[in-house]
């Protein structure tokens, strides 16, 4: 797993205790009702929907919010309309950045986030400058108390994931194509095997490795993009040994 992936995973679980609860139930409102907006307002008939709603309860979103998500996105209620945005940029040591955003004001959302690229010594790109660093994958996490091994493999292959890895974590890594990913989450449910979190990421097809003080530069910028309202996801193509990610779990 890369540090980018490693610390992503940890600001989520950060975020559920702090003082950031509020922006966190802010984006997943958003991300709930564009994902109602697409496909319906059934879990059971919108995987999108299903998926983030699993990230709703890991945070322990409030049942009132996620249900004025569901009516704005089925239009029971008002609401500005949200478009998706993605920005690409330089951070320190030249690692690559993107940011999935959703605004309803993109004049104002733009502007933000070259802000806070400049203030850490980064800058916003032209559109397609980094993209193609990335690669768009299903990323699937279970616990490994959840299902032996080689039952899990069997059952997540036969669905069409592309590969299971075991982590010092206590976690099997399950990765799979965008088109097979709600095909292996599926198999999973009938399988009675619980998924502890799921999602359609952007993996690096490249890493910059960072000592200690670069990846201190490195991670106030993605900390600073992560805290916007308006993003979504940020992805970055940076990787941080162990020890290093250690001292800077803060």
């Amino acid at each position: 797993m890369s540090g980018h992936s490693k610390w992503a995973k940890i600001r989520r679980s950060k975020g559920a205790t702090d003082q950031k609860r509020g922006t966190a139930f802010s984006k997943l409102a958003k991300e709930i009702q564009m994902a109602v907006k697409a496909g319906g307002a059934n879990p059971d008939a919108n995987l999108r929907l299903k998926n983030i709603l699993l990230k709703a309860k890991e945070i322990s979103m409030p049942a009132d919010t996620i249900k004025r998500a569901i009516n704005k996105g089925t239009g029971a209620e008002d609401s500005a309309l949200i478009e998706e945005v993605t920005y690409e940029g330089y951070g320190p040591s030249g690692v690559a950045f993107l940011v999935e955003a959703l605004t309803d004001n993109r004049n104002r959302t733009g502007p933000e986030i070259r802000s806070v690229f400049a203030k850490h010594n980064g800058n916003l790109a032209e559109s397609g400058a980094v993209a193609f660093l990335f690669e768009k994958r299903g990323q699937v996490f279970v616990r490994k108390e959840a299902a032996a091994e080689d039952a899990l493999m069997g059952v997540v292959l036969d669905a069409g994931a592309d590969d299971l890895t075991t982590g010092k974590d206590g976690q099997y890594e399950i990765l799979t194509s965008p088109e097979t990913f709600h095909a292996v989450l599926k198999a999973l449910e009938a399988a009675k095997i619980a998924v502890d979190s799921a999602e359609l990421t952007r993996i690096p097809k490249t890493q910059v490795a960072l000592d200690e003080k670069k990846a201190g530069q490195v991670l106030a910028l993605y900390d600073a993009l992560d805290e916007m309202e308006d993003s979504q996801n940020v992805y970055a193509n940076f990787e941080i040994g162990e020890e290093v990610l250690a001292k800077l779990d803060r």
